[in-house]
């Protein structure tokens, strides 16, 4: 069986997921810390065949020490944890999440325009002061 190995899922995962699906494809061994040092990722690697990692880097130093890893899985959008020379020297894959956060980001761009021309947080602030004391509904007060 492919042995899979999760380096740091606590950025991902802060305790609200299950990575069981991932138990179809293989043996899964899950951390939750980002690892302290090469030594650290190379414990927790060494038989590792996938490595699905958040934030940890991934040197050419680690690389050569785990000689079954063929895949490297960043749970994110970036590649600048790992060194792709190196990865693509020692012929191990490299993907990422190119739509991570995207609905998220629209989202929140779509508030923060709302907020730019209604000025609800303006308001908000406003009707607290006028009321001498911070309320924590405050402009629903304006309802009751």
């Amino acid at each position: 069986m492919t042995n899979i190995v999760i380096l740091d899922s606590k950025p991902l995962n802060p305790g609200d997921m299950s990575f069981d699906s991932l138990k179809k494809l293989g043996n899964v061994t899950v951390y939750k810390e980002c690892p302290n040092n090469i030594e650290e990722i190379i414990k927790r690697a060494k038989n590792a065949e996938i490595l699905l990692i958040c934030y940890t880097k991934i040197t050419r130093e680690a690389m050569e020490k785990l000689p079954k890893l063929k895949y490297i899985g960043v749970l994110s959008t970036g590649f600048d944890s790992i060194d792709l020379d190196a990865a693509r020297e020692n012929g191990i894959v490299v993907t990422n999440v190119p739509a991570y956060g995207t609905d998220a980001v629209a989202q929140f761009g779509l508030a923060l325009l709302l907020e730019l021309t209604t000025r609800v947080g303006h308001h908000d602030g406003k009707l607290e002061r006028v009321a001498g004391k911070r309320k924590a509904s405050g402009i629903l007060e304006i309802f009751h």
